[in-house]
Protein backbone atom coordinates (compact mmCIF):
# COMPACT_ATOMS: atom_id res chain seq x y z
CA UNK A 1 0.00 0.00 0.00
CA UNK A 2 1.17 3.45 -1.02
CA UNK A 3 1.64 5.91 2.31
CA UNK A 4 0.03 8.94 1.71
CA UNK A 5 0.66 12.11 3.54
CA UNK A 6 -0.30 12.72 7.41
CA UNK A 7 -2.76 15.50 6.54
CA UNK A 8 -4.75 13.54 3.73
CA UNK A 9 -4.61 10.44 6.42
CA UNK A 10 -6.21 13.04 8.96
CA UNK A 11 -8.56 13.86 6.94
CA UNK A 12 -9.28 10.30 5.73
CA UNK A 13 -9.22 8.54 8.42
CA UNK A 14 -12.86 9.30 9.83
CA UNK A 15 -14.42 7.73 6.70
CA UNK A 16 -12.38 4.43 7.32
CA UNK A 17 -15.54 2.53 9.16
CA UNK A 18 -17.90 3.16 5.87
CA UNK A 19 -15.36 0.32 3.98
CA UNK A 20 -13.77 -2.77 4.64
CA UNK A 21 -10.44 -2.88 4.61
CA UNK A 22 -9.78 -3.62 0.98
CA UNK A 23 -12.24 -1.49 -0.68
CA UNK A 24 -10.91 1.46 1.81
CA UNK A 25 -7.14 0.69 0.35
CA UNK A 26 -8.98 1.29 -3.41
CA UNK A 27 -10.56 4.44 -1.78
CA UNK A 28 -7.22 6.19 -0.61
CA UNK A 29 -6.05 5.14 -4.12
CA UNK A 30 -8.64 6.06 -6.45
CA UNK A 31 -9.01 9.62 -4.50
CA UNK A 32 -5.34 10.23 -4.57
CA UNK A 33 -5.01 9.71 -8.42
CA UNK A 34 -8.66 11.69 -8.90
CA UNK A 35 -6.73 14.72 -7.13
CA UNK A 36 -3.49 14.18 -8.84
CA UNK A 37 -5.05 13.34 -12.77
CA UNK A 38 -5.34 16.32 -15.04
CA UNK A 39 -8.59 16.13 -17.31
CA UNK A 40 -10.67 13.56 -17.04
CA UNK A 41 -11.32 11.83 -14.02
CA UNK A 42 -12.25 8.30 -15.06
CA UNK A 43 -10.75 5.29 -12.82
CA UNK A 44 -8.34 4.30 -15.92
CA UNK A 45 -6.93 8.52 -15.42
CA UNK A 46 -6.65 7.74 -11.80
CA UNK A 47 -4.79 4.19 -11.72
CA UNK A 48 -2.45 6.27 -14.68
CA UNK A 49 -1.80 9.28 -11.81
CA UNK A 50 -0.67 7.01 -8.89
CA UNK A 51 1.23 4.51 -11.46
CA UNK A 52 -0.74 1.27 -11.52
CA UNK A 53 -1.14 1.35 -15.04
CA UNK A 54 0.18 -2.16 -14.91
CA UNK A 55 -2.29 -3.23 -12.65
CA UNK A 56 -3.68 -6.50 -14.13
CA UNK A 57 -6.70 -6.87 -11.52
CA UNK A 58 -8.26 -2.96 -12.86
CA UNK A 59 -11.53 -4.32 -11.92
CA UNK A 60 -11.52 -4.20 -8.55
CA UNK A 61 -11.06 -0.32 -8.72
CA UNK A 62 -14.37 -0.09 -10.80
CA UNK A 63 -16.40 -1.91 -8.30
CA UNK A 64 -15.80 0.23 -5.58
CA UNK A 65 -18.08 2.57 -7.50
CA UNK A 66 -20.91 0.27 -8.79
CA UNK A 67 -20.87 -2.97 -6.39
CA UNK A 68 -18.83 -2.21 -3.59
CA UNK A 69 -21.49 -1.96 0.00
CA UNK A 70 -20.99 1.40 1.27
CA UNK A 71 -23.15 4.32 1.82
CA UNK A 72 -22.62 7.73 0.40
CA UNK A 73 -25.14 9.23 3.00
CA UNK A 74 -22.97 8.16 5.78
CA UNK A 75 -20.22 9.45 3.79
CA UNK A 76 -21.69 12.97 3.73
CA UNK A 77 -22.45 13.34 7.14
CA UNK A 78 -18.97 12.65 8.11
CA UNK A 79 -17.54 15.29 5.70
CA UNK A 80 -20.34 17.85 6.90
CA UNK A 81 -19.40 17.15 10.44
CA UNK A 82 -15.41 17.41 9.31
CA UNK A 83 -16.51 20.54 7.58
CA UNK A 84 -18.37 22.24 10.71
CA UNK A 85 -15.25 21.18 13.12
CA UNK A 86 -13.01 22.98 10.60
CA UNK A 87 -14.95 26.14 9.44
CA UNK A 88 -17.70 26.63 11.40
CA UNK A 89 -17.43 25.50 15.01
CA UNK A 90 -19.94 28.01 16.42
CA UNK A 91 -23.03 30.04 15.39
CA UNK A 92 -25.53 29.34 12.36
CA UNK A 93 -25.03 26.85 9.52
CA UNK A 94 -25.58 28.98 6.29
CA UNK A 95 -26.69 26.07 3.78
CA UNK A 96 -26.59 26.76 0.04
CA UNK A 97 -29.50 25.20 -1.92
CA UNK A 98 -28.98 24.65 -6.06
CA UNK A 99 -29.27 22.05 -8.69
CA UNK A 100 -26.47 21.72 -10.94
CA UNK A 101 -26.37 19.36 -14.57
CA UNK A 102 -24.10 16.64 -15.64
CA UNK A 103 -24.26 16.70 -19.18
CA UNK A 104 -24.55 12.89 -19.92
CA UNK A 105 -25.57 10.93 -23.46
CA UNK A 106 -26.67 7.34 -23.84
CA UNK A 107 -28.94 4.70 -24.15
CA UNK A 108 -28.14 3.41 -20.84
CA UNK A 109 -28.16 6.89 -18.82
CA UNK A 110 -31.94 5.91 -18.20
CA UNK A 111 -32.17 9.20 -15.73
CA UNK A 112 -31.23 11.97 -17.51
CA UNK A 113 -33.61 14.73 -19.19
CA UNK A 114 -33.34 17.78 -21.45
CA UNK A 115 -33.46 20.50 -19.19
CA UNK A 116 -32.35 24.83 -19.65
CA UNK A 117 -28.38 24.71 -19.56
CA UNK A 118 -27.84 28.12 -17.15
CA UNK A 119 -24.21 28.10 -18.02
CA UNK A 120 -24.39 28.62 -21.94
CA UNK A 121 -28.31 30.50 -21.59
CA UNK A 122 -28.51 33.98 -21.34
CA UNK A 123 -31.62 36.37 -20.60
CA UNK A 124 -31.56 36.28 -24.49
CA UNK A 125 -30.50 32.85 -25.81
CA UNK A 126 -31.79 29.82 -24.60
CA UNK A 127 -29.70 26.53 -24.69
CA UNK A 128 -31.68 22.85 -23.78
CA UNK A 129 -29.42 20.35 -23.08
CA UNK A 130 -29.76 16.57 -22.02
CA UNK A 131 -28.14 16.28 -18.45
CA UNK A 132 -28.84 14.30 -15.36
CA UNK A 133 -29.84 16.93 -12.45
CA UNK A 134 -28.14 16.77 -9.27
CA UNK A 135 -29.70 19.20 -6.12
CA UNK A 136 -26.80 20.18 -4.09
CA UNK A 137 -26.44 20.99 -0.58
CA UNK A 138 -23.20 23.33 -0.04
CA UNK A 139 -21.86 24.87 3.34
CA UNK A 140 -21.42 28.26 2.81
CA UNK A 141 -18.59 28.84 4.91
CA UNK A 142 -15.79 31.31 5.99
CA UNK A 143 -12.35 30.01 4.65
CA UNK A 144 -9.90 32.10 6.68
CA UNK A 145 -7.36 31.79 4.43
CA UNK A 146 -8.88 32.86 1.57
CA UNK A 147 -10.22 35.50 3.26
CA UNK A 148 -13.87 35.30 1.69
CA UNK A 149 -16.53 32.61 1.53
CA UNK A 150 -16.64 29.73 0.15
CA UNK A 151 -20.00 26.85 -1.11
CA UNK A 152 -18.08 23.14 0.38
CA UNK A 153 -20.55 20.62 -1.66
CA UNK A 154 -20.65 17.85 0.74
CA UNK A 155 -24.61 16.00 -0.06
CA UNK A 156 -25.89 15.57 -3.65
CA UNK A 157 -29.47 13.61 -4.80
CA UNK A 158 -29.85 13.17 -8.59
CA UNK A 159 -33.49 14.26 -8.93
CA UNK A 160 -34.74 12.22 -12.33
CA UNK A 161 -36.69 13.60 -14.80
CA UNK A 162 -40.17 13.02 -15.25
CA UNK A 163 -40.37 10.89 -17.98
CA UNK A 164 -38.02 8.91 -16.03
CA UNK A 165 -40.09 8.33 -12.86
CA UNK A 166 -43.19 7.67 -15.12
CA UNK A 167 -42.20 4.82 -16.98
CA UNK A 168 -41.26 3.45 -13.96
CA UNK A 169 -44.33 3.62 -12.23
CA UNK A 170 -42.94 5.97 -9.60
CA UNK A 171 -44.44 9.65 -8.65
CA UNK A 172 -42.46 12.44 -9.57
CA UNK A 173 -40.82 14.75 -7.15
CA UNK A 174 -40.32 18.39 -7.79
CA UNK A 175 -37.15 20.65 -6.49
CA UNK A 176 -38.60 21.47 -3.56
CA UNK A 177 -39.79 18.33 -2.52
CA UNK A 178 -35.77 16.94 -3.19
CA UNK A 179 -35.41 20.28 -1.13
CA UNK A 180 -37.05 19.12 1.47
CA UNK A 181 -35.64 16.35 2.26
CA UNK A 182 -31.93 17.02 2.02
CA UNK A 183 -32.46 19.61 4.84
CA UNK A 184 -34.62 17.26 7.11
CA UNK A 185 -31.80 15.03 6.69
CA UNK A 186 -29.31 17.80 7.66
CA UNK A 187 -31.21 18.90 10.62
CA UNK A 188 -31.16 15.23 11.63
CA UNK A 189 -27.39 15.41 11.44
CA UNK A 190 -26.89 18.60 13.10
CA UNK A 191 -29.71 19.03 15.80
CA UNK A 192 -28.29 21.30 17.82
CA UNK A 193 -27.41 23.67 15.41
CA UNK A 194 -29.18 26.82 13.83
CA UNK A 195 -29.69 25.87 9.84
CA UNK A 196 -30.25 29.09 7.58
CA UNK A 197 -30.88 27.68 4.15
CA UNK A 198 -30.22 29.73 1.20
CA UNK A 199 -31.74 29.50 -2.59
CA UNK A 200 -32.57 31.25 -5.43
CA UNK A 201 -36.39 32.27 -6.76
CA UNK A 202 -36.60 28.40 -8.09
CA UNK A 203 -36.77 27.22 -4.35
CA UNK A 204 -39.78 29.85 -3.23
CA UNK A 205 -42.29 27.98 -2.46
CA UNK A 206 -45.35 28.00 -0.07
CA UNK A 207 -45.49 24.46 0.84
CA UNK A 208 -41.56 24.81 1.32
CA UNK A 209 -41.01 27.51 3.33
CA UNK A 210 -44.33 26.29 5.81
CA UNK A 211 -42.79 23.24 6.53
CA UNK A 212 -39.24 24.75 7.02
CA UNK A 213 -41.31 27.31 9.95
CA UNK A 214 -43.36 24.28 11.48
CA UNK A 215 -40.09 22.23 12.74
CA UNK A 216 -39.66 22.63 16.51
CA UNK A 217 -36.24 24.53 15.58
CA UNK A 218 -37.76 26.13 12.41
CA UNK A 219 -34.84 25.98 9.41
CA UNK A 220 -34.73 29.63 8.66
CA UNK A 221 -35.23 29.69 4.93
CA UNK A 222 -34.18 33.14 2.66
CA UNK A 223 -34.77 33.21 -1.55
CA UNK A 224 -36.03 35.56 -3.27
CA UNK A 225 -39.47 37.13 -3.87
CA UNK A 226 -41.67 38.00 -6.54
CA UNK A 227 -42.28 41.66 -6.90
CA UNK A 228 -45.59 41.16 -7.38
CA UNK A 229 -46.22 38.00 -4.89
CA UNK A 230 -49.42 38.44 -3.13
CA UNK A 231 -48.81 39.71 0.59
CA UNK A 232 -51.69 41.06 3.01
CA UNK A 233 -51.44 42.15 6.41
CA UNK A 234 -52.00 39.28 9.83
CA UNK A 235 -55.69 37.49 9.77
CA UNK A 236 -57.61 40.15 12.45
CA UNK A 237 -58.04 38.69 15.84
CA UNK A 238 -61.71 36.86 16.23
CA UNK A 239 -64.75 38.54 17.68
CA UNK A 240 -66.04 36.61 20.87
CA UNK A 241 -69.06 34.37 19.54
CA UNK A 242 -67.79 35.04 15.24
CA UNK A 243 -69.26 32.34 13.40
CA UNK A 244 -67.59 30.18 10.30
CA UNK A 245 -63.91 29.67 10.02
CA UNK A 246 -61.00 31.56 11.14
CA UNK A 247 -59.42 33.94 8.75
CA UNK A 248 -56.39 32.98 7.09
CA UNK A 249 -55.22 36.49 6.03
CA UNK A 250 -55.98 40.10 6.50
CA UNK A 251 -56.12 43.02 3.90
CA UNK A 252 -53.94 42.93 1.00
CA UNK A 253 -50.37 44.86 0.79
CA UNK A 254 -49.61 47.09 -2.17
CA UNK A 255 -47.26 45.00 -4.49
CA UNK A 256 -43.67 45.62 -3.91
CA UNK A 257 -43.07 46.90 -7.10
CA UNK A 258 -45.28 49.87 -6.46
CA UNK A 259 -43.53 50.20 -3.17
CA UNK A 260 -40.10 50.79 -4.89
CA UNK A 261 -41.55 53.47 -7.27
CA UNK A 262 -43.25 54.50 -4.39
CA UNK A 263 -41.57 58.60 -3.69
CA UNK A 264 -42.72 58.18 0.27
CA UNK A 265 -40.80 55.09 0.46
CA UNK A 266 -38.02 55.66 3.77
CA UNK A 267 -34.89 53.86 2.06
CA UNK A 268 -31.75 53.14 4.41
CA UNK A 269 -28.21 52.89 3.06
CA UNK A 270 -26.36 49.56 3.66
CA UNK A 271 -22.82 48.73 2.55
CA UNK A 272 -22.22 44.92 1.46
CA UNK A 273 -18.70 43.22 1.25
CA UNK A 274 -18.48 41.13 -1.67
CA UNK A 275 -21.37 41.76 -3.28
CA UNK A 276 -22.01 39.72 -6.14
CA UNK A 277 -18.83 37.96 -5.01
CA UNK A 278 -16.79 41.13 -6.30
CA UNK A 279 -16.12 44.11 -4.31
CA UNK A 280 -18.06 46.33 -1.75
CA UNK A 281 -21.22 48.21 -2.96
CA UNK A 282 -23.59 50.83 -1.72
CA UNK A 283 -27.09 49.59 -1.78
CA UNK A 284 -30.64 51.07 -0.10
CA UNK A 285 -33.06 48.76 1.47
CA UNK A 286 -36.76 49.02 2.93
CA UNK A 287 -37.82 45.86 5.03
CA UNK A 288 -41.41 44.92 6.65
CA UNK A 289 -43.25 42.19 7.58
CA UNK A 290 -46.35 40.92 5.98
CA UNK A 291 -48.00 37.37 5.02
CA UNK A 292 -47.87 35.57 2.08
CA UNK A 293 -50.55 33.42 0.21
CA UNK A 294 -51.81 31.88 -2.55
CA UNK A 295 -55.35 30.26 -2.84
CA UNK A 296 -54.76 26.70 -1.87
CA UNK A 297 -52.04 26.87 0.21
CA UNK A 298 -50.80 27.32 3.46
CA UNK A 299 -50.49 31.51 4.29
CA UNK A 300 -46.41 31.88 5.24
CA UNK A 301 -45.52 34.70 7.77
CA UNK A 302 -42.28 36.39 6.40
CA UNK A 303 -39.98 39.71 6.41
CA UNK A 304 -39.36 40.76 2.90
CA UNK A 305 -36.51 42.91 1.94
CA UNK A 306 -37.09 45.65 -0.98
CA UNK A 307 -33.38 46.36 -2.81
CA UNK A 308 -32.38 48.97 -5.10
CA UNK A 309 -29.49 50.49 -6.24
CA UNK A 310 -29.53 54.35 -6.15
CA UNK A 311 -26.93 54.52 -9.12
CA UNK A 312 -29.50 52.64 -10.65
CA UNK A 313 -27.91 50.02 -12.39
CA UNK A 314 -29.66 47.09 -11.80
CA UNK A 315 -33.66 46.61 -11.38
CA UNK A 316 -35.17 46.55 -7.50
CA UNK A 317 -35.47 43.25 -6.24
CA UNK A 318 -36.66 41.29 -2.86
CA UNK A 319 -35.48 38.57 -1.18
CA UNK A 320 -38.05 36.98 1.97
CA UNK A 321 -37.23 35.63 5.08
CA UNK A 322 -38.91 33.01 7.06
CA UNK A 323 -37.27 34.73 10.50
CA UNK A 324 -39.71 37.57 11.57
CA UNK A 325 -37.12 38.73 13.95
CA UNK A 326 -34.26 38.50 11.30
CA UNK A 327 -32.51 41.69 10.71
CA UNK A 328 -32.10 42.93 6.95
CA UNK A 329 -28.47 43.11 6.90
CA UNK A 330 -28.01 39.86 7.90
CA UNK A 331 -30.57 38.55 5.59
CA UNK A 332 -28.81 39.96 2.83
CA UNK A 333 -24.94 38.94 4.17
CA UNK A 334 -26.98 35.58 4.38
CA UNK A 335 -28.26 35.57 0.49
CA UNK A 336 -24.91 36.64 -0.65
CA UNK A 337 -22.94 34.03 0.42
CA UNK A 338 -25.43 31.90 -2.66
CA UNK A 339 -23.45 33.64 -5.46
CA UNK A 340 -20.38 31.52 -4.52
CA UNK A 341 -21.97 28.01 -5.47
CA UNK A 342 -21.79 28.68 -9.36
CA UNK A 343 -18.24 29.33 -8.75
CA UNK A 344 -17.92 25.89 -7.31
CA UNK A 345 -19.47 24.47 -9.84
CA UNK A 346 -17.20 25.80 -12.51
CA UNK A 347 -14.43 24.58 -10.71
CA UNK A 348 -15.71 21.59 -9.77
CA UNK A 349 -16.29 21.09 -13.70
CA UNK A 350 -13.01 22.78 -14.02
CA UNK A 351 -10.74 21.52 -12.11
CA UNK A 352 -11.84 18.21 -10.96
CA UNK A 353 -13.27 16.92 -14.23
CA UNK A 354 -16.66 16.82 -13.60
CA UNK A 355 -18.93 15.15 -16.75
CA UNK A 356 -16.31 13.46 -17.41
CA UNK A 357 -17.24 9.90 -16.01
CA UNK A 358 -17.72 7.21 -17.83
CA UNK A 359 -19.77 4.76 -15.86
CA UNK A 360 -23.49 3.96 -16.73
CA UNK A 361 -24.34 1.61 -14.06
CA UNK A 362 -27.21 3.24 -11.83
CA UNK A 363 -25.42 2.53 -8.41
CA UNK A 364 -22.36 4.27 -10.22
CA UNK A 365 -24.09 6.81 -11.65
CA UNK A 366 -25.68 7.74 -8.20
CA UNK A 367 -21.95 7.69 -6.47
CA UNK A 368 -19.17 9.00 -9.29
CA UNK A 369 -20.88 12.63 -9.56
CA UNK A 370 -21.66 13.46 -5.84
CA UNK A 371 -17.80 12.43 -4.69
CA UNK A 372 -16.35 14.42 -7.18
CA UNK A 373 -18.69 17.34 -6.12
CA UNK A 374 -17.55 16.20 -2.58
CA UNK A 375 -14.07 15.75 -3.73
CA UNK A 376 -14.00 19.68 -3.82
CA UNK A 377 -14.29 20.01 0.10
CA UNK A 378 -12.13 17.57 1.00
CA UNK A 379 -9.82 18.95 -1.19
CA UNK A 380 -10.27 22.45 0.94
CA UNK A 381 -9.97 20.24 4.11
CA UNK A 382 -6.42 18.82 3.16
CA UNK A 383 -5.33 22.23 2.31
CA UNK A 384 -6.62 23.73 4.89
CA UNK A 385 -4.88 21.23 7.54
CA UNK A 386 -1.88 21.60 6.11
CA UNK A 387 -1.85 25.66 6.15
CA UNK A 388 -2.64 24.97 9.67
CA UNK A 389 -0.30 22.84 10.27
CA UNK A 390 2.44 25.23 9.09
CA UNK A 391 1.01 28.43 10.78
CA UNK A 392 1.23 30.86 8.07
CA UNK A 393 -0.48 32.16 5.02
CA UNK A 394 -0.42 29.91 1.68
CA UNK A 395 0.95 32.55 -0.82
CA UNK A 396 -1.56 32.51 -4.11
CA UNK A 397 0.05 31.97 -7.42
CA UNK A 398 0.63 35.52 -9.11
CA UNK A 399 2.51 37.06 -12.57
CA UNK A 400 2.52 40.32 -13.33
CA UNK A 401 -0.41 41.16 -15.07
CA UNK A 402 -2.25 39.35 -12.09
CA UNK A 403 -2.10 40.35 -9.04
CA UNK A 404 -3.96 37.55 -6.99
CA UNK A 405 -4.18 38.89 -3.33
CA UNK A 406 -5.71 35.76 -2.08
CA UNK A 407 -5.45 32.15 -2.58
CA UNK A 408 -8.18 30.34 -4.65
CA UNK A 409 -9.35 27.32 -5.33
CA UNK A 410 -6.71 26.34 -7.61
CA UNK A 411 -4.39 27.46 -5.69
CA UNK A 412 -5.49 24.90 -2.97
CA UNK A 413 -5.64 21.98 -5.26
CA UNK A 414 -1.98 22.71 -6.32
CA UNK A 415 -0.35 22.87 -3.11
CA UNK A 416 -2.74 19.64 -2.24
CA UNK A 417 -0.56 18.08 -5.43
CA UNK A 418 3.03 19.07 -4.35
CA UNK A 419 1.78 17.37 -0.99
CA UNK A 420 1.25 14.21 -2.58
CA UNK A 421 4.23 14.36 -5.02
CA UNK A 422 6.65 14.83 -1.58
CA UNK A 423 5.93 11.48 -0.80
CA UNK A 424 9.18 10.26 -2.43
CA UNK A 425 8.34 6.64 -4.12
CA UNK A 426 4.98 6.99 -3.05
CA UNK A 427 3.35 7.03 -6.55
CA UNK A 428 5.59 6.10 -8.97
CA UNK A 429 6.94 2.85 -9.95
CA UNK A 430 10.57 2.79 -10.26
CA UNK A 431 12.35 0.22 -12.02
CA UNK A 432 15.63 -1.86 -10.88
CA UNK A 433 17.97 0.09 -13.39
CA UNK A 434 17.86 3.58 -12.26
CA UNK A 435 19.47 6.20 -14.70
CA UNK A 436 20.19 9.49 -12.88
CA UNK A 437 19.56 12.57 -15.14
CA UNK A 438 20.75 16.01 -14.13
CA UNK A 439 17.89 18.99 -14.15
CA UNK A 440 18.23 22.44 -13.66
CA UNK A 441 16.53 23.23 -10.86
CA UNK A 442 14.90 26.10 -12.19
CA UNK A 443 13.22 24.08 -15.04
CA UNK A 444 11.93 21.62 -12.62
CA UNK A 445 10.17 24.32 -10.61
CA UNK A 446 8.72 25.63 -14.01
CA UNK A 447 7.78 22.15 -14.55
CA UNK A 448 6.25 21.00 -10.94
CA UNK A 449 4.26 24.46 -11.38
CA UNK A 450 2.66 23.80 -14.45
CA UNK A 451 1.63 20.61 -13.63
CA UNK A 452 0.00 20.73 -10.21
CA UNK A 453 -2.05 23.54 -11.59
CA UNK A 454 -2.97 21.71 -14.86
CA UNK A 455 -6.85 21.58 -14.93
Amino acid sequence: MRTLPTTMIRVLAPFAPLFSRRVFQHVQLLLTGLILAPGKRTVASALRAVGLDKEKRFCRYHRVLSRAAWSSREASRLLLGLLVEAFVPDGPLVIGVDETLERRQGKKIAAKGIYRDPVRSSHTYFVKTTALRWVCLTLLAPIPWASRVWALPFLSALAPSERYTKERGKRHKKLTEWAWQLLLQVKRWQPERELVAVADGGYASLELLDRCRKLSKPITFITRLRLDAALYEPAPPRRPGQMGRPRLKGERLPNLSVVAEDPSTAWKAIMVANWYGKHKRTIEIVSKTALWYSTGLPAVPLRWVLIRDPQEEFKPQALLCTDLNAEPEQIISWFVRRWQMEPTFQEVRQRLGFETGRHWSEMAIQRTAPALLALFSVVTLVAHQYISKNSGPHAARKTVWYDKRHPTFSDALALVRKELWAQEMSFCGSAQDIEIVKVPREFVERLTDAVCYAA
